[in-house]
């Protein structure tokens, strides 16, 4: 499929910038679209240049949740397994209302995470992990089950609802090391999206990993390629949302380049505002990175066009092993 569109870059100004450069490209529609170290990229000034074809994709925003003050201390220091102690929600009706939280190191450095929380149906609850945060809804019966991607070997999940309960778990992932992940993570419909091609794949073909690309951990954990997860539950007011890109670096025979693009579209939730969201990058031997980005969208009149952002996360350099 391609995708003829009529460009416009952004020049980007880099606040504390990584050494790469920073573009953004405004496309019409016509298709579907440890440590950590902080960087701030802020996106303005849209101009109109020539024209491209590309696709469409989505953004991200940093974000805060209250925790207990006891609870974000100890969440930094992942090196070690803390006893956390959040409040527990009261017993009703001699029934038990303990939160119960459990971590499973899985295929493809997920994590396989269960919540139990019978006092807490249908409630929303959100996940932490390394610095990943986002949004999900608990079942009528106060159940949750969810397959996270591990960002550390030593990982550290917490589970928190609106009333300030919740709970901690553990899990040791010894195959962290194999895997390169990338993290694209925003607040709200703001209508972004992580793109990967692999290996010079054009658009919207086996090797293009986004939102639409139904391949999962299985793949990476054989070497075959990346994939993608989603995690959030969108219809929750305000969620945090993020998608998470794999790639099984330590393992593949392949070797080239995956591109890496952020795309967003312009639609009547997120036109004329300024959209904030944050990546984290996780590459062998080097330390989970952060940065911030804010996004200038263009005016309703551009409803349903696309904005891609370049050189916003560094490609991945695959070698042959």
């Amino acid at each position: 499929m391609i995708r003829k569109a009529s460009v416009l870059i952004a020049a980007g100004t880099v606040v504390a910038a990584l050494g790469i450069g920073a573009a953004m490209q405004y496309l019409p529609s016509s298709g579907t679209p440890a440590r950590s170290v902080q960087k701030q990229l802020v996106m303005s000034d849209v101009q109109e240049v020539s024209s491209t074809p590309k696709a469409p994709v989505p953004l991200d925003v940093p974000v805060t949740v209250a925790l207990p003050t006891s609870l974000v201390s100890n969440t930094a220091a992942l090196g070690t397994a803390p006893r956390i102690d959040l409040p527990k929600a009261p017993v009703e009706s001699g029934f038990s209302c303990d939160i119960d939280l459990t971590a499973t190191a899985t295929a493809g450095a997920m994590l396989s995470v269960t919540l139990r929380a019978p006092c807490h149906g249908s409630e929303r609850v959100t996940l932490h992990h390394s610095g990943l945060m986002f949004t999900d809804v608990m079942q009528p019966d106060g159940s949750l089950s969810v397959d996270i991607p591990a960002l550390s070997e030593r990982a550290l999940v917490i589970a928190s609802f609106l009333d300030g309960t919740g709970a901690v778990a553990h899990a040791e992932v010894s195959t962290i090391p194999f895997y390169d992940r990338v993290v694209l993570q925003w607040r709200g419909d703001a209508g972004l999206q992580l793109h990967a091609r692999e290996f010079d794949a054009q658009y919207f073909s086996d090797g293009h990993i986004w939102q639409g690309a139904n391949f999962d951990a299985s793949r990476a954990a054989t070497g075959d390629g990346g994939f993608l997860t989603r995690l959030g539950q969108p219809d929750a007011p305000d969620a945090l949302l993020a998608e998470v890109y794999t790639f099984p670096t330590g393992v593949t025979e392949s070797s080239g380049t995956v591109t890496l693009t952020v795309e967003a579209a312009i639609q009547a939730s997120n036109c004329n505002t300024v959209v904030e969201a944050q990546t984290l990058e996780l590459r062998q031997e080097h330390d989970l990175k952060s940065r911030e980005l804010t996004i200038d969208v263009p005016g309703c009149d551009t409803v349903g066009d696309f904005l891609m952002l370049k050189n916003v996360v560094e490609n991945l350099t695959i070698a042959a092993r």
